[in-house]
């Protein structure tokens, strides 16, 4: 009988989260909550460093929404996190990486990914890492980054097509 009203609970958060704080702009569009960006993320982890102090972050953000936004930083108590975009095999740090309307965001191997350096301590297979990521018109949205065999290759293709590993 308490089902419900937990279930009502849940996305209620879950819609808020998504939501984040942004009032009563109102766009041009008579749809505005239909427009605004709905971000996820998905397919994240860490390969097990080799390093004391430095590690790599990997992880997909998904825009269901009609609006773009960008990801503008990354905090993480396990030490500082700076955002990597990869351009013809070059890496360079950048402020802010574009999460496009109806698109994603992929952070992978030999890509865009989170470098993590000045860690605390040097996070361990099996272990997870926690780091916020902040974006220029949405909420900052907490994500765990499992720890994973430092030969970790997802086995979803980042495409980002796919929802989960079982297809």
């Amino acid at each position: 009988m308490r089902r419900r009203p937990a279930l009502a609970a849940v996305a209620v958060i879950g819609a808020l989260t998504l939501a984040g704080c942004g009032g009563s702009d109102s766009d041009s569009d008579s749809d505005s909550a239909a427009s605004g960006a709905e971000l996820s993320v998905d397919a994240a982890y860490i390969p097990q460093p080799v390093s004391d102090s430095m590690a790599a972050g990997f992880l997909t953000i998904t825009n269901e929404g009609g609006t773009a936004d960008e990801l503008t930083s990354v905090t993480s108590g396990a030490g500082e996190v700076t955002v990597h975009e990869t351009v013809d095999g070059t890496m360079k740090e950048v402020d802010r990486l574009e999460v496009p309307a109806h698109g994603q965001l992929v952070f992978k191997s030999g890509g865009n990914h989170l470098m993590f350096e000045k860690l605390k301590q040097q996070p361990k297979q099996g272990q997870s890492v926690t780091v916020e990521l902040h974006f220029a018109h949405s909420a900052p949205v907490t994500v765990k980054l499992p720890v994973k065999a430092a030969t970790y290759q997802p086995t979803a293709g980042h495409s980002g097509h796919s929802e989960d590993s079982g297809h």
